[in-house]
């Protein structure tokens, strides 16, 4: 039993396990999971409990009596501390509120009368699955570990769900295989004593944002510093992101106060109109004891690079892949410094900033107030009056907007003020999409709209909580990447007890015209120098997009060569080689390609990769 101090990584490949009952038909099925390089935790009885991939370092556990808990992950708490709480656990249920006291990101396993409760975070980065292998109820990390255990193959017409830009919720936390059952991320798995019943129980509810800014502030400023020092408690060299922006800025300085020597990087944009070295430079300044590196920017990977090579371990298709490249190209640099961990300020974005959608509810509780701030939101982004008016008046409910959106998937790309002040963006399908593929989209669509209900009743916060969901599951696989190249990532803005911080807040304080993420602003202020809190934007990355589309047009038509979903009749293959020939066609500049490109690489890396 150790302590866990940081997040390291495993080294090639990235942490996961599968989770098993104390029973002998279970240990069975468990002795197929065990292959070289992986590691078994056992039950007090000797048989297997956890099975997989783990460094030392990410692992906490504690056993009292009937009672067995285990921590994975990242999370500052001690053996000894575990062990109290397992010593009190008297029911399953009790380890919901042991997550929730808990800073980091990190699943929890608790094992009781042998029963197994199994919980990943509410943000979506850390998932659980579950299937029936061999007749017991096996539950894992990794949706691909069970497909392989059952020989499965993904099913087409989920394929064709991941086509649409973008999958809505609930479709895009479906597994891809029919026997795989996805556990949403505020529920947890329980799995009954005799190995076979299962069942999802909700352990998670996102805050009423009913906290003003001057309260909230300092709550998010301490969750934050909870979080960034729960990577660094442990000293050593951590490397960061310092872009300039308010995000990985703030991380730099919350770093800095802690016992590790932190080293700082920076890609200047290709753009000349782009300021983040700018800012970065002037964040330097103020960080005498932080190494800070600039990269080269003409030697920054483009977007769209190196596609046809990827071969990481991925268990869904993942827009990521677009980036992979540029997110993991500095990290042999960072490593050479030193570095044990790499934090992003990815997130920010998501939680210290919010959904315009609130504005919808405001303009029926606050309407003078609301009606200000919305004059300010038309001119910043030159939303027209009529359809701000139309936006506003939809009242349709999640499931009927679901059902129209159905109906409409090749349709004119939205206005964005509709997307902004609505449930989100509706999902559409594009000319290279196949008819069977968009009948069996419009298809699931239906079905879930039958039974669909928001993430939250308010429009706003169910958007919020959607972005950070489809955050986290690029990020997910991000995290797999970087830790197979042998720097661990981690975005600390997406901790469970940094989302509830920032959530909690007013969401009229959180969003305006008028200021630029005033909730972070707010909260790093006397940590975080006032000419770095000045920012008020960010650089878009637009030419190194345009550039990357124009230079990999030939990977690109290579992609579409063999294609295994033109093969599954999901694209029409020449369509897609002739667009790729055409790379300033007008419409990639809006990533309509990225679904589709997503999908493909995914099933390609699912042909050569090795049994995890």
């Amino acid at each position: 039993m150790t302590e866990l101090h940081s997040c390291a990584g495993t080294g090639p490949g990235d942490a996961h396990f599968t989770v098993f009952t104390d029973r002998e038909d279970a240990a069975a099925v468990a002795r197929s999971f065990a292959r070289p390089g992986t590691r078994t935790l056992p039950h007090p009885s000797g048989r297997p409990w956890l099975v997989g991939r783990w460094a030392d370092e990410e692992i906490v556990t504690a056993q009292a009596g009937r009672a067995a808990l285990a921590v994975i992950g990242c999370c500052p708490v001690d053996a000894a501390r575990l062990r109290r709480h397992a010593e009190r656990l008297r029911d399953l249920a009790d380890a919901g509120a042991l997550a929730r006291s808990l800073p980091g990101s990190f699943h929890l396993v608790a094992a009781l009368d042998g029963r197994v409760r199994v919980q990943g975070t509410a943000s979506g980065l850390r998932l659980v699955f579950h299937a029936t292998v061999d007749g017991v109820r096996v539950a894992a990390t990794r949706a691909d570990v069970l497909a392989r255990a059952l020989g499965a193959e993904p099913d087409p017409e989920r394929i064709a769900v991941r086509l649409l830009w973008p999958a809505p919720y609930p479709l895009s936390e479906t597994s891809l295989w029919r026997d795989v059952t996805a556990v949403p991320p505020q529920e947890a798995l329980y799995v009954g004593a005799d190995g076979r019943g299962a069942r999802h129980v909700r352990w998670w509810t996102p805050p009423e944002p009913v906290r003003p800014l001057t309260g909230g502030a300092p709550v998010v400023r301490e969750a934050l510093a909870a979080a960034v020092d729960a990577r660094t408690r442990g000293g050593g060299v951590v490397s960061c992101d310092l872009s300039g922006g308010l995000d990985s800025t703030s991380l730099c300085f919350l770093a800095d106060r802690s016992a590790a020597r932190v080293v700082a990087s920076t890609w200047p944009g290709r753009d000349p109109a782009d300021t983040d070295l700018y800012w970065a430079e002037q964040a330097a300044k103020h960080l005498p004891d932080v190494e800070h590196v600039v990269w080269d920017a003409d030697a920054s990977p483009l977007v769209y690079e190196d596609l046809l090579n990827i071969d990481d371990l991925l268990d869904e298709p993942t827009i990521g892949v677009m980036d992979r490249s540029r997110v993991l190209h500095h990290l042999p640099g960072m490593a050479e410094r030193g570095s044990r961990l790499h934090l992003t300020g990815i997130g920010g974005d998501h939680v210290a900033w919010c959904s315009e959608a609130y504005y919808h509810r405001l303009a029926r509780t606050r309407p003078l107030f609301a009606w200000r701030q919305l004059r300010g939101f038309r001119a910043l982004w030159q939303w027209p009056l009529g359809g701000t008016l139309r936006a506003l008046a939809d009242s349709r409910p999640y499931g009927r907007w679901l059902a129209d959106a159905a109906g409409e998937l090749r349709a004119p790309m939205p206005a964005s003020v509709t997307t902004s002040l609505g449930w989100g963006m509706p999902p559409r399908l594009f000319d290279w999409v196949t008819p069977d593929a968009e009948q069996a989209a419009r298809r699931a669509l239906r079905e879930a709209a039958a039974t669909a209900t928001p993430l939250h009743p308010d429009r706003g916060l169910h958007a919020d909580l959607e972005q950070i969901r489809s955050c986290t599951r690029i990020i997910r696989q991000w995290d797999r990447m970087a830790a197979r190249a042998g720097v661990p990532m981690a975005s600390p803005f997406l901790d469970d007890r940094v989302i509830e911080a920032c959530l909690a807040v007013r969401p009229a304080e959180r969003v305006s015209p008028w200021q630029y993420k005033p909730l972070l602003t707010t909260a790093l202020r006397g940590i975080v120098p006032e000419t770095c809190l000045r920012r008020t934007n960010k650089a878009a990355a637009s030419m190194d997009a345009a550039e990357g589309l124009r230079r990999h047009r030939g990977d690109l038509l290579a992609l579409w060569e063999d294609s295994r979903l033109e093969a599954l009749g999901l694209v029409d293959g020449d369509a897609l080689r002739r667009l790729a020939q055409r790379p300033a066609t007008p419409g990639l500049r809006d990533a309509i390609l990225y679904s589709t490109i997503a999908a493909e690489v995914w099933l390609r890396g699912l042909s050569r990769t090795p049994t995890p």
